[in-house]
């Protein structure tokens, strides 16, 4: 099936309360959680570092970023590698964990439409959508690379 000029694809990736939004251009490859190297000092959001394909990739729990859980369940859990934004040398991928596996959605002006809540948006979320009546967050990716940056102490 060949896509029209209003289409696109995504992923809707399951976090614990709720879903991701992201395009799939972004999502390098979903792997299995492997216990994580702990990072001194670091915020609950910042589960540790997984390694992937030559680099420690940091691996942020979503949901516990955005407040909507205190801490993420491993039962059913599997890691969403992301293409780094930022073009930063010394992190080009972070991880994401997932519950459960994404899947493909495509996306047209009819099925993608605004939340109507209005509340003000988390920190990390961009806009809160609709994706076939189905909620979503889509992520602030810049920021959460930025507040990586900074958490991990990885100079510019």
């Amino acid at each position: 099936m060949a896509l029209t000029s209003s289409e696109i694809r995504g992923v809707m990736i399951p976090v614990s309360g709720g879903r991701v939004l992201l395009p799939n251009a972004s999502v390098a490859e979903v792997i299995t959680l492997t216990t994580p190297e702990a990072v001194s000092d670091a915020p609950a959001w910042l589960l540790g570092r997984i390694p992937w394909r030559g680099w420690r990739l940091p691996l942020v729990a979503y949901a516990v970023l955005i407040g909507q859980v205190e801490t993420e369940g491993s039962l059913h859990a599997r890691v969403a590698v992301l293409k780094a934004l930022g073009a930063h040398p010394r992190m080009p991928y972070l991880a994401l964990l997932t519950q459960g596996f994404p899947r493909l959605v495509t996306l047209t002006p009819e099925v993608l439409m605004p939340a109507g809540d209005s509340d003000g948006n988390h920190f990390g979320v961009r806009s809160e959508v609709l994706v076939r009546d189905e909620p979503a967050h889509i992520p602030d990716l810049q920021a959460i690379e930025a507040r990586l940056l900074t958490v991990l102490n990885i100079a510019a």
